[in-house]
């Protein structure tokens, strides 16, 4: 018996609803009504259902601090990937003129990933300090006379370990997108007189736009939903909204951390949405 052709979406679908319902939508849930509910302090909850965690949130002074620092660290951590990763990728593409060079340089982009990412990170430790490798490079080369104490346990630190985590998750998306740039369209360009930066500004950057925000919906929500990489690399000094409901848990607030998690889902939602509608994916892939 042949199906309808709605049985046939919907059954190439459920896969991916078994996993959706179970593993997202149903916590989604769960966390949003324990926002409205009340504790007794001890981890119990009690269904008094009220706003009182929301307008915590929305009035406290801290908490938009905490927004306003993981802001702050997503769109640097955003604005350094993407140009990395945009350079990178263009390199290998336009300027690798071996396929199997490029793949091969491409593939020791993924090196990093062998390790763990706490690893990576600690890795900074040793060079950033003010004893380490940085300093003690330009000490000698009386570049400096003193160590530079920003370069760890700083917010510089902290965006330069995302950029080193994240940049791959930018370069992988555009090299993607810019593979499938066919070359003679660039050759075409060139005859006609276009210069080099006509040909990034009219051919080569539009063409990559679904890459560029693939690894933005990435990056975005990776940083946004972190807090271990704020808490090793500022040493305390910066924090953000992930750490804090963190430190709600720990103390049994269940429900201010529940609608700051919410809260902060909706903001990413909205991030991606923005993006989304920047650039329609769909369309640029099917092109």
């Amino acid at each position: 018996m042949k199906l309808s052709r709605n049985v046939t979406g919907w059954l190439n679908v459920l896969p991916l609803l078994l996993v959706l319902i179970p593993f997202f939508v149903v916590p989604i849930i769960v966390v949003l009504i324990a926002s409205f509910m009340e504790t007794d302090g001890f981890g119990g909850l009690f269904p008094n259902y009220s706003l009182d965690a929301y307008v915590t949130v929305f009035t406290s002074s801290l908490t938009f601090n905490l927004y306003y620092a993981t802001m702050k660290f997503t769109l640097l951590t955003l604005f350094f990937t993407a140009i990395i990763g945009f350079w990178v990728a263009y390199f290998l593409v336009f300027h690798i003129k071996s396929k199997l060079l490029a793949m091969g340089l491409f593939l020791v982009c993924t090196v990093p990933f062998w390790t763990s990412n706490i690893i990576r990170m600690i890795s900074w430790i040793p060079l950033l300090g003010k004893e380490g490798l940085v300093n003690s490079g330009l000490i000698g080369a009386r570049v400096i006379n003193e160590p530079l104490e920003f370069l760890l346990y700083s917010s510089f630190a902290v965006v330069v370990a995302y950029v080193h985590q994240l940049t791959i998750f930018m370069i992988v998306p555009i090299f993607n997108s810019m593979s499938r740039i066919d070359k003679r369209v660039v050759e075409a360009a060139l005859d006609a007189g276009a210069s080099r930066w006509d040909i990034m500004r009219l051919i080569i950057l539009p063409m990559s736009k679904s890459g560029i925000a693939l690894g933005a919906i990435f990056v975005v929500s990776i940083v946004m939903g972190d807090f271990f990489v704020v808490k090793v690399m500022s040493g305390g000094g910066s924090a953000s909204v992930v750490g804090a409901f963190y430190e709600d848990i720990g103390v049994l607030q269940y429900p201010s951390a529940a609608a700051s998690a919410i809260v902060l889902t909706i903001l990413v939602m909205i991030m991606v949405a923005a993006i989304l509608r920047i650039v329609d994916i769909r369309k640029e892939i099917t092109q």
